[in-house]
């Protein structure tokens, strides 16, 4: 079971890591809020013929749990990106790494306050040397450069979507009880609903970029990948072993996103790369033998 989840929240990780390229690569090419919208109209197309039978069976508890299923596509699928691509207009990629590196605390916090879900001391050491990893990835091997970091508005709303992020990760263990093509289809359309207005506003204010060829590539990409196979593992992963472990993993993302910049846009490898995909993937295995041990003793 655990190696499945591993497998699970690893990929979901490295596809998460793809669109922070895809992102980068997307610049000038598709404007952000029409990225947005149109990777959710996408993920809805290729999910109907999947989960449309599978949805109308479970309607009643699609129905009965409606604002819950609600917010977790607005809190997840939406309003985390809207808020990252703005951030990204006012602050750097190094301050956003370093506080996406907060979601680990913010779910551990959030699942005490809410559940009392404790955690082992060994869980905190990894979830710290995660965290270093992160901040050496981010600061290129300097973290002297972090002392000198100006926060300003960016910051702070990223904050709001770490917390949002962070809420909809925790928030998964309520679910329904229904199949996943129903619950990510279901994820989806909300997601698409609530990013309508963010198109619109962007219409209205005349910064749309229609997407060329390469844009409409990487909204295939994030549509795909970062959207619909990736939630789906991500969901599948906190099923298997929570949201607190699930987590953590959260803090390969731009890991791989540096890696996958080495190897897609050509740019350099660096010694301090491996230290700090050793120091996460090692955090990880802490954590994760740790919280493994724990739970093995509740059963």
């Amino acid at each position: 079971m655990h190696r499945a989840a591993y497998l699970f929240l690893t990929s979901t990780m490295l596809l998460w890591g793809g669109n922070s390229v895809a992102g980068k690569l997307a610049v000038g090419h598709v404007s952000p809020m029409t990225l947005v919208f149109l990777r959710w109209v996408m993920a809805v197309l290729i999910l109907l013929p999947v989960g449309w039978r599978a949805l109308r069976e479970d309607w009643p508890e699609v129905r009965g749990h409606w604002r819950l299923i609600a917010g977790l596509g607005a809190c997840g699928f939406t309003i985390f990106n809207v808020i990252f691509y703005t951030a990204l207009n006012y602050t750097t990629a190094i301050n956003v790494s370093i506080e996406q590196a907060a979601m680990p605390i913010v779910i551990i916090l959030a699942n005490f306050l809410l559940f009392r879900l404790r955690v082992q001391p060994l869980q905190i050491v990894g979830v710290v040397l995660t965290i270093v990893g992160v901040a050496l990835t981010a600061s290129h091997g300097e973290l002297g450069q972090l002392l000198k970091l100006n926060l300003n508005f960016g910051d702070a709303i990223m904050l709001v979507a770490v917390l949002c992020y962070s809420l909809y990760s925790v928030g998964l263990r309520l679910k329904p009880a229904i199949r996943w093509q129903s619950l990510m289809l279901a994820l989806s359309i909300a997601a698409l609903l609530i990013s309508v207005p963010f198109f619109l506003w962007e219409a209205a204010s005349g910064r749309v970029i229609v997407p060329d060829a390469r844009g409409w590539a990487l909204t295939l990409y994030t549509a795909l990948g970062a959207s619909v196979v990736s939630q789906v593992l991500y969901i599948k992963g906190n099923e298997l072993i929570g949201a607190n472990r699930a987590g953590l993993f959260i803090n390969l993302v731009p890991i791989f996103g540096t890696l996958l910049s080495v190897l897609i846009v050509g740019e350099q490898f660096q010694p301090y790369q491996a230290l700090a995909l050793a120091l996460v993937l090692g955090g990880i295995a802490l954590a994760e033998y740790s919280g493994s041990k724990a739970a093995l003793q509740m059963q």
